[in-house]
């Protein structure tokens, strides 16, 4: 799918009647720092750290944020047009408020206008927008607050994209639901939608899922990395510019790591530290230079790279140091370097050492710091950044969870 002139994507991946326009006036909110490279603004950020709970895992959609501290709570902030947020309302909501009193939530993720986590007794639920059944529970009604999806208690990792979702079990089976347009479930062409979970194939060795507008990708307790659906910019890596109904697997490389899927493009690490993307690169979001790319290029000659996260057109990814380092689409400021530059090689986004798991990426960005601490920056026109306003950021700001 083609984009507008200014930069977003059309359709499902914005609500219509948005625009990026210049943020509101920004009001002084003692619980938000930004960070800091001076010793006091360093002294200032661990002493917010040590006041917030630590989080575990975030997930960041077109105009919301969740995440969930290490106590097992959730918490959600952000636009909740579509009921996002899952706190029973269509309220929007600018700082952190708490999703329900279940203290078991351990996985989270979210597509554009919906949300989906697993508990740990190892059932999925899901919430927000539902236009093509991509809630999984049997209709395409939107919900505002968390809905079982199925019986199942085995659920180990979920996947929200665009309009469609994809999960893996603990007994290696994968599953997809939602739209079908574009072959983006694995199941061949003869389902348009499916609004309850279908497993893809018969293999009981799917390992990780990432699902992309129009296209999943998913890998194998082998090392092997496969792909299927929209393939238009080359986002499936298998050298085509056409769909694949079921997955296709990418190369011969038995080494990936781990996968994550934007807009129209597609990046993974190997086990010796490397990262490789593919896809449409407008915006450089591949990390290299030129046009796009039908086949994995590998991403400079870095080998430290430990995570990764792929938002619209843009992506972060963290290193074995610590640092953190993001390129692409910086529209607003989400690639968290002072500027709204677009980047085609990975900049570092400050000086620290201490990022860890639990990056987020859409048109804002949010990461954990290794004390738990969470840090978000870029868009924040529906308060997505959780500090109290709606002015954007071009470098992290710290998310206080009541404690």
């Amino acid at each position: 799918m083609s984009e507008d002139q200014d930069g977003w994507p059309r359709a499902r991946w914005r609500r219509s009647a948005k625009t990026v326009i210049a943020a509101a006036a920004m009001t002084a909110v003692a619980a938000v720092l930004a960070i800091g490279v001076t010793g006091g603004m360093a002294a200032a950020s661990e002493r917010a750290s040590l006041a917030a709970p630590a989080v575990s895992s975030v997930a960041a959609g077109y105009e919301h944020t969740c995440a969930i501290p290490t106590d097992g709570t959730l918490w959600c902030w952000g636009g909740n047009f579509t009921g996002a947020l899952g706190d029973g309302t269509t309220e929007g909501r600018t700082t952190p408020v708490r999703i329900g009193d279940a203290t078991t939530w351990a996985r989270i993720d979210a597509g554009t206008s919906d949300t989906c986590a697993i508990r740990t007794d190892g059932t999925l639920w899901c919430w927000g927008g539902n236009h093509r059944g991509q809630l999984g529970d049997g209709t395409t009604t939107n919900r505002s607050a968390p809905v079982r999806v199925g019986t199942a208690t085995t659920w180990a990792s979920v996947s929200a994209g665009d309009s469609h979702t994809c999960a893996t079990r603990t007994d290696g089976t994968l599953w997809c639901w939602g739209s079908n347009r574009s072959a983006q479930l694995g199941v061949g062409a003869s389902v348009y939608t499916a609004t309850t979970p279908v497993q893809v194939g018969t293999a009981t060795t799917w390992a990780s899922v990432a699902t992309g507008f129009a296209h999943t990708c998913a890998t194998r307790t082998d090392g092997t990395l496969w792909c299927w659906g929209d393939s238009s910019s080359g986002q499936l890596g298998v050298g085509v510019l056409s769909y694949r109904e079921t997955p296709t697997q990418v190369g011969t490389v038995t080494t990936w790591a781990r996968v994550t899927a934007g807009y129209t493009f597609t990046c993974a690490t190997r086990a010796d530290g490397t990262m490789w993307c593919w896809g449409d690169n407008g915006y450089g979001q591949l990390g290299v230079s030129g046009t796009h790319q039908t086949t994995p290029v590998q991403v400079g000659n870095t080998t430290t790279w430990s995570r990764i996260d792929a938002g619209f057109t843009a992506a972060c990814a963290s290193r074995t140091d610590g640092s953190l380092w993001c390129w692409g689409n910086n529209m607003t400021g989400q690639l968290g370097d002072g500027t709204t530059t677009n980047r085609s090689t990975p900049t570092r986004v400050g000086t620290a050492t201490t990022w860890t798991g639990g990056l987020a990426l859409s048109y804002h960005s949010c990461a954990v710091h290794t004390d738990g601490g969470l840090w978000c920056w870029g868009n924040n026109m529906s308060s997505q950044l959780g500090d109290g306003t709606t002015t954007q950021r071009t470098t992290p700001a710290q998310v206080i969870l009541p404690g």
